[in-house]
């Protein structure tokens, strides 16, 4: 070939491929303006025991699996606690058998009965299938059921994970609101959550949150109304939670905060594994947080 010929031919490949190269921009370019999908759930899982009372994990990680999530927010976690879990470590036993990372955020964290075993614990939890970049257990209003006399104090358990979602910083926190016909108590655990989520989101701009868990009230009822301020019940319209085996009434949640798109949410017919039924949400994170280019 003739060098004439020859930087003829150069010219006409560089022209493709410019070419191709104004009309096909690389793929994470094209991926910025796309928003990421996730499903996310929560589950009280009753400390591995169905609604009929029998403690069976298989069972427990079977309803899970079908969630096919990938974020859950876990309440009622036994981790070495006792017979009636068989002493077992609830939270990492499911993690296992998910093939997910999981992140511990007990309630209470006690003694053993016997010198140089684990420490007794149960709280709430996160399984994940992005990695964990960073885990904290808050402090919230507690009643505690382990004292004679309570009095509401300051105590752990209100878990929250940091994760990456391709890309996308997500702050994930699970709640398990106390359970007493009194709203005292949840009036102060909804200011406290306002006060911890406010703060952390600060110190993370652009994060999205979401707040998992069992609020044991209605959403109607008064003393989760501040927390509509910032969140949104990504279940609204769906059926009731608890009890399993025929549920009256809702009080599990998926909630967002700003800029999520809820695209659906379920709460699928498991009526057996737990005494409350699972909720799953198919959500999506736009990349551009409004106002930001």
């Amino acid at each position: 070939m003739s060098p004439r010929a020859r930087t003829l031919t150069q010219l006409s490949l560089t022209a493709a491929l410019l070419a191709l190269a104004v009309a096909a921009p690389p793929a994470s370019a094209a991926d910025r303006g796309q928003a990421v999908p996730l499903r996310i759930a929560t589950y009280n899982i009753h400390a591995g025991a169905g609604s009929d009372g029998v403690f069976d994990l298989d069972r427990q990680a079977a309803a899970l699996r079908a969630l096919d999530a990938d974020v859950i927010g876990l309440q009622e976690v036994d981790v070495h606690w006792g017979a009636r879990s068989q002493g077992l470590d609830v939270a990492g036993e499911l993690a296992r058998r998910l093939g997910m990372r999981v992140s511990f955020a007990p309630i209470y964290s006690l003694d053993p009965v016997t010198a140089g075993e684990p420490r007794r614990e149960y709280g709430v939890a996160v399984l994940s299938r992005f990695p964990v970049r960073s885990a904290t257990n808050h402090e919230i209003t507690r009643l505690s059921t382990q004292d004679e006399n309570p009095v509401p104090a300051p105590a752990p358990g209100f878990g929250e994970v940091t994760l990456k979602v391709r890309g996308i910083p997500v702050q994930v926190f699970v709640t398990h609101l106390d359970y007493r016909a009194d709203p005292a108590v949840r009036e102060a655990q909804v200011a406290d959550t306002r006060r911890i989520m406010a703060r952390e989101r600060a110190e993370l701009p652009g994060a999205r949150q979401f707040l998992l868990g069992d609020f044991n009230a209605e959403p109607t009822a008064p003393e989760l109304a501040p927390l509509w301020k910032e969140l949104r019940d990504a279940g609204t319209g769906t059926a009731g939670t608890y009890p399993a085996e025929a549920p009256v009434k809702r009080i599990d949640y998926v909630t967002v905060g700003e800029n999520v798109r809820v695209h659906t949410a379920t709460v699928p017919e498991q009526p057996t594994a737990s005494d409350h039924r699972p909720v799953v949400a198919d959500v999506s994170l736009p990349r551009r947080t409004p106002g930001r280019e």
